[in-house]
């Protein structure tokens, strides 16, 4: 059971104020009944919440893929820079957040949620979710550089995690990563005299990226992306 206001302020109704005054106008109903208290305990799994007269489908937790687009920096909050909930501004209020991070100049799927549980479980180093992302660089993709990147390259103070390298043509490749640390696969390219140019992960986990988003652009997750996700828990 939870307060009505908290639940229509959750679902971005509005402020709590802002949902109190619309209780107090008569404008929801609990199963039925117009209430004029908002912070009765309700049930929203199982009582019928109706604002004007429209159903209120509650959801406590959402799962969004969206593309990130290059300038904008995979956190909640940033004084200088647009963030990756800037870009949903409906699910603001509802605690989302960013699976790991994209570098602000990486392009890409990005997962968003408000499950705190599935995002530790997923980011655990445990776990070896595969991270997928298509790499244009410059330089020279040497053959022995295959099993370089299977085995873990030394990259400042740490190996990087087996990983696998996929040329498309020269200039171009898929790398797939398991921990995704601070500009890793950048470090990686460095580390075999080669240069990163462009950056866009594509896939994470079982879901890849929709070609349909334009950077910028996000959907809700399907229910067998959902599932396949949970599959860690």
């Amino acid at each position: 059971m939870e307060r009505l206001d908290k639940i229509l302020s959750h679902l971005n109704y509005g402020t709590r104020k802002e949902v109190k005054d619309l209780v107090k106008k008569g404008y929801v109903s609990v199963n039925g009944n117009i209430v004029k208290n908002s912070d009765i305990k309700v049930d929203p799994s199982k009582d019928e919440i109706k604002v004007l007269e429209e159903d209120v489908n509650y959801q406590e937790f959402v799962y969004i893929m969206l593309n990130k687009p290059s300038g904008v920096v995979s956190a909640t909050e940033d004084p200088r820079y647009e963030t990756v909930v800037d870009l949903m501004p409906e699910y603001s209020k509802m605690g989302i957040f960013p699976f790991g991070r994209l570098d602000i100049d990486t392009e890409g799927l990005v997962i968003m949620s408000n499950d705190g549980t599935l995002a530790h479980a997923l980011l655990s180093p445990k776990k070896h979710v595969d991270k997928k992302y298509y790499v244009e660089y410059s330089g020279e993709f040497k053959d022995s550089y295959f099993k370089r990147i299977e085995k873990g390259i030394q990259i400042d103070d740490y190996i990087s995690k087996p990983g696998k390298a996929e040329i498309i043509c020269p200039g171009k490749a898929y790398i797939t990563i398991h921990e995704g640390k601070f500009h890793e696969v950048k470090k990686m390219f460095e580390a075999l005299n080669m240069h990163v140019d462009y950056l866009k992960r594509v896939e994470f986990k079982n879901i890849k990226l929709d070609e349909a988003l334009a950077p910028g652009d996000y959907r809700p997750l399907t229910e067998e992306e959902i599932k396949g996700l949970k599959e860690v828990l």
